[in-house]
């Protein structure tokens, strides 16, 4: 009985600290900031998030809540959290359209797409989005450093789509079905000239006018 209710002296004395005096004392945007990088050059970047959204939360008139709004996309880039992290990128640019950093973010925008990029025998919905960005991001600062690492990841995009248009050309072609396979085989040679596809396009143009060449008349023009 006497252990019993020590014990429940001591939990309600630590309830009643709780109540009157917090539970510690709440850290400055400063001190939050550099929590939060520091657990990112850790790779603990889940903590990081944390760490910027409470500066977010707390402080969002403090100069360092428009780092925190980076960072805070940064970090949850690097958890692969990629749908997550571009909707922060574009908060921070419709936010601050003139901040310095904007070339960077429409790159990393870009980057939340182009790293979920798989295989070509799926729809190329990430490979068209960062290629939009890619483009968006060479156009409007051409000489930025972002813009050169952007214009190779676009060749890739590029490639990459290519592939895929060649691939439902093949399919197409297996299955008998010329006219489309052509209007593919077509569309790589009008849109992707340069990007290693050509002549395979080319060859593949020729074999299907060949195929429709024998076909009756009635087929040829349906």
């Amino acid at each position: 009985m006497l252990i019993g209710a020590m014990l429940l002296f001591l939990l309600n004395g630590c309830a009643l600290s709780t109540f009157f005096f917090g539970e510690g004392e709440e850290k400055s945007p400063s001190e939050l900031i550099s929590e939060g990088l520091e657990d990112m050059d850790r790779g603990y970047y889940k903590s990081a998030v944390e760490a910027f959204q409470k500066v977010k939360d707390r402080y969002p008139y403090s100069k360092h809540a428009l780092q925190a709004e980076l960072k805070m996309a940064d970090a949850l880039y690097q958890t692969k959290e990629f749908d997550q992290a571009y909707n922060a990128y574009d908060d921070f640019e419709k936010l601050h359209p003139k901040h310095k950093s904007i070339p960077y973010v429409i790159y990393q925008k870009g980057m939340c797409h182009f790293d979920q990029i798989r295989s070509v025998d799926r729809e190329q919905v990430h490979t068209l989005k960062a290629k939009e960005e890619f483009e968006r991001l060479i156009g409007r600062f051409p000489r930025d450093e972002h813009a050169n690492k952007a214009r190779k990841n676009l060749r890739e995009c590029l490639i990459f789509l290519a592939e895929y248009e060649l691939y439902i050309g093949r399919f197409y072609y297996r299955k008998g079905e010329y006219r489309a396979a052509l209007g593919r085989f077509t569309y790589i040679i009008q849109n992707y000239p340069d990007t290693g596809q050509y002549n395979e396009a080319i060859e593949y143009i020729s074999k299907c006018k060949e195929k429709l060449a024998k076909q009756r008349p009635e087929e040829v023009e349906g």
